[in-house]
Parts: structure tokens; C-alpha cells; sequence
């Protein structure tokens, strides 16, 4: 008897058979004589023997298969054996995969199992069951409050280790297992909750604002794990959330009244509204900035801009900007900038937070340019054809300007139109 040698993954062993070939093999495999020389480096393709094994490379193919009884082939499978193991008859096993060979199965391939003909009528005492995917004597014995070996004594004829999905069985004594019975009474301070699919211990705290501890206690004989639809149990009623406060009468001067939505936090009000948390903070002394509630209303500071000195221009940050980038923008020094700025982190810039930037904020252009300020879709292509010339001329009077990177309202210097020649 062969014995198969390990195959890398994502192949399969095969034995050479007589008449056996490298194209023939990958015609029958659904795969190319490359990929076959790929999978076996030391095998010659010109010189196979009978018994030798080479490896096929093989992704799992499903054939059609109505009620999705799946089985991969496992090394010494026959269709008997395999018939004889569900209990289905070869002739039923092979109308199921027509396009299997039925004397030439390999360890990994994916075959239908045709459902077996359910019983015409279950004996007295028991129920007809329909097993669905991922069920066995032990589970529905656990379902149905039975035993593995009750529910063999009613299924004499089959194999508890190959079911299939769709088949009937007959299961001893009711089919539907009755839900827990309720509890007699609720204890005061609680009250009788249906469990309903998809409820656990923990939703349910959410929902009726309590803990699942509270719960657990109100329930000592529930398993949490094991709740079932139609299952009572009690739920505490504890006391309802405070309401919001109300909103301040008057927010005061320098800020605004603010209505809290889904999501906030101080951190995110202080970069949407240009200022600071501490700010927020000082504003709001009896809120709890880690319990913010949708509709609560906060005062926000009103961030006032600065009175930039003679000489400087009031500019607001935008996302990417840094002083670097704009002394080079603006034709200044990183130290002129911070000069106009004493009180401003240059390594916390803020978006929307408005600086003083020394100078004009329109370049200075050179005899025979023009200023031009970029709106969206321009590109330094598309500027040289509007305007007559190149994009090299375009590069040479911009050299800090990244072409790649230009933004909408950022100013740069484009050549005076030229004229016909």
C-alpha cells in the first residue's frame, strides 16, 4: 500500500495511474501542466511512472449540491464506502456528482451527499425532526431534554456521525422544548420581562438602565448563556436617568450657547470652535466633561481674533499648513512669523485658527508675471495653456510651489500672456 508524502498547501497528493500524463492530469484537475511542473519541482513530466506521487494543485470546487451536504474526500474513500456511510445507495451518490470520476477520487476533493429519504411516520413518543447545518445526537439531546442514546433507540437506521441537512429523524417526545417556566412572583423593585431573540444580560441592562449584575441577582436559577425565546425573567426597574439639566439662562459674555449632538466631546468642541478644553472647562464649572448627554447645552468661548500688528495680515490655518511652509508660501522667515505670533505653539496649529502673517499675503510677482490665485481643478498644465505658455515658465517663477500640492487660494505667479509671433 502507497503511503502519500506531505503536499505544500494548496495542493493535493495524487498517484500516478497508467496512461497518466502531465496535461491529461491537469485536464482532469481543472488546472495547467505549469501550474503541475510548479507543484512538483523534482518530478520529471516526461518520466512518470504508475504509483509514483505527485502533488495537483487544487482550490476547493463546490458542485451543485441543493441542500449544501458537503464532503471532502479523505485517503481510502470509495464511492461504496462512502454510500455505506450515509446510508445513501452509490447509484443516488453518483447522479448527485455527475461529473465525478467515480474511480478516480483524491484525498481533497469536494463531492455532494444526496439527502437520504426521510421516514415515512416517527413511532409513537416521538417527533419528526428536520436536521439542520451544525447539529448532532448530543446538541438536540440537550435541546429536547432526551439522551444521545433515547434518540439512537429512535433512529435505528442512522449513523449519528453522518448527518445531513434536510434529513428527518424522529426525536422522543415533544418537538419544540418548552421555555423555562416563569418565575411565580418578581420580587418588589422588579418586573416580568419575555426574553426575545438576540437579548442578553448585557442589552437588556442597557435598555432598562441598570447593571447586569442587578439582573443576575434578580434571577439566581438563569443561566445568561443559555437564555431562550419566550423565557421570563425579572428585570430590576431601578430608578429612571436624571433629566439634563437645563440649559443656562444666560451664557456669559465672550460665549455661546451650544446643544450637545451624538459624538461630542470638549476635545473635539475645542478644534471645531478654534479654543482650548481648560476654556470649555472655565465656561461650564458644573458640567461633567465625561458625561456630556445629547441636548444638554454647554456655552462655548468665542475665540476672538487677533489684532495683528501694522505691518502683518491676518491669515487663517488650514489643514498641512505649518510655518514653514507658509514663510515659503508667503516669501517670509519661519522666525519673522513667530515674531508677529509670541503667543502662538507653531507645533500646535489649529485649522481655523487665524494668525498674523508679516507683509501682503499676495506674492510679490517679477516684471512680466502676474498674481494668480489657484481655484479648484487648476493644475500648472492646465494654467499653461489658459494663459499661453509652459509649465516650465509656470516652475521657474514658482520654485517653492509644489505643482503637485497646490491649493485653493493659495497665490502664485503665472508669465504675462505672450503674443503671436
Amino acid at each position: 500500500m502507497y503511503s502519500f508524502r506531505p503536499c505544500p498547501p494548496g495542493t493535493v497528493p495524487y498517484m500516478i495511474r497508467p496512461g497518466d500524463t502531465f496535461y491529461r492530469i491537469a485536464m482532469q484537475f481543472n488546472t495547467t501542466v505549469a501550474a503541475l511542473v510548479s507543484a512538483n519541482p523534482t518530478v520529471n513530466p516526461n518520466y512518470l511512472f504508475v504509483g509514483q506521487q505527485i502533488c495537483i494543485p487544487r482550490q476547493p470546487m463546490y458542485p451543485p449540491c441543493p441542500e449544501g451536504n458537503y464532503y471532502t474526500i479523505r485517503p481510502g474513500d470509495t464511492y461504496f464506502s462512502i454510500a455505506r456511510f450515509f446510508n445513501v445507495s452509490v447509484d443516488d451518490l453518483a447522479e448527485a456528482n455527475p461529473g465525478v470520476d467515480l474511480n478516480r477520487l483524491f484525498p481533497g476533493q469536494i463531492i455532494c451527499i444526496p439527502l437520504a429519504t426521510p421516514p415515512v411516520t416517527c413511532p409513537a413518543g416521538t417527533t419528526p425532526y428536520t436536521v439542520v447545518r451544525g447539529d448532532t445526537f448530543f446538541s438536540l439531546a440537550v435541546k429536547f431534554n432526551t439522551t444521545v442514546d433515547a434518540i439512537r433507540r429512535a433512529n435505528p437506521t442512522i449513523n449519528p456521525d453522518a448527518l445531513l441537512i434536510g434529513q428527518v429523524i424522529c426525536i422522543p417526545g415533544p418537538a419544540v422544548p418548552p421555555p423555562p417556566p416563569p418565575p411565580s412572583t418578581c420580587p418588589t423593585g422588579t418586573a416580568p420581562y419575555t426574553i426575545k431573540s438576540g437579548d442578553t444580560f448585557y442589552s437588556l441592562a442597557i435598555r432598562n438602565n441598570t447593571t447586569i449584575e442587578a439582573i443576575q441577582a434578580a434571577n439566581p436559577t438563569v443561566d445568561p448563556n443559555n437564555l431562550q425565546v419566550g423565557q421570563v425573567i425579572c428585570i430590576p426597574t431601578g430608578t429612571p436617568p436624571p433629566p439634563p439639566p437645563p440649559p443656562p439662562a444666560t451664557c456669559p459674555e465672550g460665549t455661546t450657547a451650544y446643544t450637545i449632538k451624538a459624538g461630542d466631546t470638549f476635545y473635539s468642541l475645542s478644534i471645531r470652535y478654534n479654543t482650548t478644553i481648560e476654556a470649555i472647562q472655565v465656561a461650564n464649572p458644573t458640567v461633567d466633561p465625561n458625561n456630556l448627554r445629547i441636548g444638554q447645552v454647554i456655552c462655548i468661548p468665542r475665540t476672538t481674533p487677533p489684532t495683528c500688528p501694522t505691518g502683518t495680515t491676518p491669515y487663517t490655518i488650514k489643514s498641512g499648513d505649518t510655518f514653514y511652509n507658509l514663510s515659503i508660501r508667503y516669501n517670509t522667515s519661519v522666525e519673522a512669523i513667530r515674531r508677529a505670533n509670541p503667543g502662538v505653539d507653531p507645533d500646535a496649529l489649529r485649522v481655523g485658527q487665524i494668525i498674523c502673517m508679516p507683509g501682503s499675503l499676495t506674492p510679490s510677482c517679477p516684471v512680466g508675471s502676474a498674481a494668480y490665485t489657484i481655484e479648484a481643478g487648476d493644475t500648472f498644465f492646465s494654467l499653461a495653456r489658459r494663459y499661453n505658455t509652459t509649465v516650465d515658465a509656470i516652475q521657474a517663477l514658482n520654485p517653492d510651489v509644489d505643482p503637485n500640492n497646490l491649493r485653493i487660494g493659495q497665490v502664485i505667479c503665472i508669465p504675462a500672456e505672450r503674443g503671436e509671433e
